[in-house]
């Protein structure tokens, strides 16, 4: 059986060369970053090493960059610690967000008391500035702002640079949930108006379980986990050296092929887009995935047009074929919540037709597309 894996925005495939960095890191450096003899300093100054060689690329200070254990973690840490230390009274942000946004902000509601306003969005999904102006102007409250620069299931990219600059002119905090975007696209954080964002090593061929959080210098955030000095103190814990390792040479890969892959696999997504226009007429893109110049490369979610019975069989019958990819609304979840993104941007009746999200990678082929569309058209003809 071929098998065809094309759910990348939820998890890559690993690199060979960081796999081979990391079985080095792992029988060489065992020490303890913090110990003080020669195994340990060999580990401390290989994580430090890592540290600049990521603030390098991203032209930011080595001191900018915390390691964390993924995106979730940095979106917590952020958040929570901008409410607690900053004074932060009102947090604006979207209904189509990750939920390592939604539900810390929907607790530091419960937990403090503060206000969480959501900023109305167009028909595609991508937030109103007008409306994100009138929150901002609303009252006197100090305000932090969270909104993903590329969503994880209809591939939406906001304006980030014009959202900084707004929120910098109203005197707003800006926090982005980047993890879907950080090793896809170039970032220089000194030409960009952001307080926050986050990156998560699986993301762009990296090990799971290591990411992290880049703080701009002086934010005046404090430690939330405690226990040791590691991570300049913010953050407790012995290092996971391997995977910091890894996180470093999965973005030295990512960046310095970062031009040819974007190619690559933006001719994967334009193969994608043609032949489901061409072979299901009916299927419909949610949200601008359809549109490789308004969403990202990595992705598209398509709504198929087939009914609740049929659509109950969909991911099953893709499995069985082999194929790899997510599902997005409620007819295929077993749930009566479905997809809180499509909730958000579809009607009743679009949300009764299953959708499907496809995620694209380097290591993934034209021949592996065509046979997906095979299987999706003879899915629909059965």
């Amino acid at each position: 059986m071929q098998k065809v894996y094309l759910d990348n925005a939820a998890t890559t495939q690993v690199r060979d060369e960081v796999i081979a960095k990391m079985q080095e890191a792992l029988a060489l450096y065992y020490g303890n970053p913090s110990s003080t003899h020669s195994f340990g300093r060999s580990a401390k100054t290989a994580v430090e090493k890592a540290r600049k060689t990521i603030a390098k690329i991203l032209n930011a200070q080595p001191s900018e960059i915390i390691f964390t254990s993924g995106g979730t973690e940095a979106d917590n840490m952020i958040l929570r610690c901008a409410v607690r230390d900053l004074g932060v009274e009102t947090i604006i942000t979207s209904k189509i967000e990750h939920h390592a946004v939604l539900h810390t902000a929907e607790e530091l509601e419960k937990e403090y008391k503060i206000s969480l306003q959501f900023v109305d969005l167009d028909e595609n999904g991508n937030p109103k500035m007008e409306h994100l102006n009138e929150l901002l102007d609303a009252d006197e409250s100090e305000k932090l702002v969270s909104l993903m620069h590329v969503n994880n299931e209809i591939g939406n990219i906001i304006d980030i640079q014009a959202i900084g600059e707004l929120c910098k002119e109203k005197g707003a905090l800006f926090h982005s949930d980047t993890v879907q975007s950080v090793g896809h696209y170039p970032w220089d954080v000194q030409s960009t108006s952001i307080d926050f964002f986050t990156a998560a090593a699986h993301k762009f061929h990296g090990p799971k379980g290591i990411g992290f959080a880049f703080i701009r210098k002086n934010s005046g955030l404090k430690p939330m986990i405690f226990g040791g000095s590691q991570e300049r103190g913010f953050r407790a814990g012995t290092e996971p050296f391997h995977n910091i390792v890894g996180l470093e040479e999965s973005f030295v890969q990512a960046y310095q092929h970062l031009d040819e892959e974007i190619k690559f696999v933006k001719e994967l997504k334009r193969h994608f887009v043609e032949k489901i226009e061409q072979e299901i007429p009916d299927a419909r893109f949610n949200g601008l995935s359809g549109d490789l110049d308004k969403s990202t490369y990595t992705l598209v979610n398509i709504r198929l047009p087939f009914d609740k019975q049929k659509a109950l069989m969909l991911l099953f019958h893709l499995d069985i074929k082999g194929i790899a990819c997510s599902k997005g609304s409620a007819c295929q979840s077993g749930s009566n919540m479905g997809s809180h993104v499509l909730n958000g941007i579809l009607s009743g009746e679009e949300l009764e037709k299953p959708s499907l999200r496809f995620s694209f990678s380097m290591y993934n082929t034209k021949e592996e597309i065509d046979y997906t569309i095979g299987v999706l058209k003879e899915f629909a003809a059965s």
